[in-house]
């Protein structure tokens, strides 16, 4: 299993074997490992990603922490979940060329707030009829229940808050990868607003680039005096 995490940008068209496709171009990594999580500490197998950069007044402090004691700025974070452990630590980088072309991706991301709407427009009602004596009835959404329960059962569909939720497109094909500028092309549009942050999964083996470690050398010791100087007379 490969992931990574991205900004997505403003869709736009390529060229394919004389073929225009619609595309979404996603500003993907370089995504730093800041946690790993294991089935015998936390339960489950899951992997924290951070990419991007957020103004430090915005964060708590113990995530302040968190981000010094991984050695990176204050970022966006997510979270993998992985059904088996993989061999990866705290500091490594995922890329973009961690995905190839012709690969099939799933996107996750949060839809575009709408705010609070009719049952038309949130569940797709027909409404009545505008003629035969309906007035101001037209995107009514009818009957909510009869009588004899005497309450709205749970679920009902009615009018209320549209949009900003979570939202997972599966299936989705990669169309290039542009590893210069760490930018992954996909076919068809994907959840939410423009510059919104998604979590691009797939099917593969995950390419990382390990933190390199300077080698610190260490300097010879200093024998200490131990003799004691006589007191000048």
């Amino acid at each position: 299993m490969k992931f990574i995490l991205g900004k997505k940008m403003g869709m736009t068209q390529v060229w394919v074997e004389n073929k225009v496709i619609g595309v979404t171009p996603v500003k993907a990594g370089p995504c730093t490992i800041t946690q790993i999580k294991n089935t015998e500490k936390d339960g489950y197998n899951a992997v924290q990603l951070a990419f991007g950069e957020r103004k430090e007044k915005n964060i708590k402090k113990p995530q302040i922490g968190h981000f010094k004691k991984a050695a990176v700025k204050p970022t966006h974070v997510k979270e993998f979940r992985l059904k088996e452990a993989m061999d990866l630590n705290i500091g490594d980088t995922i890329t973009a060329n961690t995905f190839k072309e012709k690969d099939t991706v799933a996107v996750t991301g949060t839809s575009k707030g709408k705010g609070f709407q009719g049952v038309i427009k949130r569940h797709g009602f027909h409404g009545f009829k505008a003629t035969h004596g309906n007035k101001d009835q037209e995107r009514m959404p009818g009957s909510i229940g009869s009588t004899a329960p005497a309450h709205v059962f749970k679920g009902m569909k009615m009018g209320g808050r549209m949009g900003d939720s979570q939202i997972t497109t599966s299936n989705l094909e990669v169309v290039s990868v542009d590893e210069e500028n760490d930018v992954i092309f996909v076919k068809g549009a994907l959840p939410g607003a423009m510059n919104s942050l998604v979590m691009l999964k797939g099917e593969g083996e995950l390419e990382v680039n390990t933190k390199k470690t300077e080698e610190v050398k260490e300097e010879p010791k200093k024998e200490k005096n131990t003799e004691k100087e006589e007191d000048k007379k």
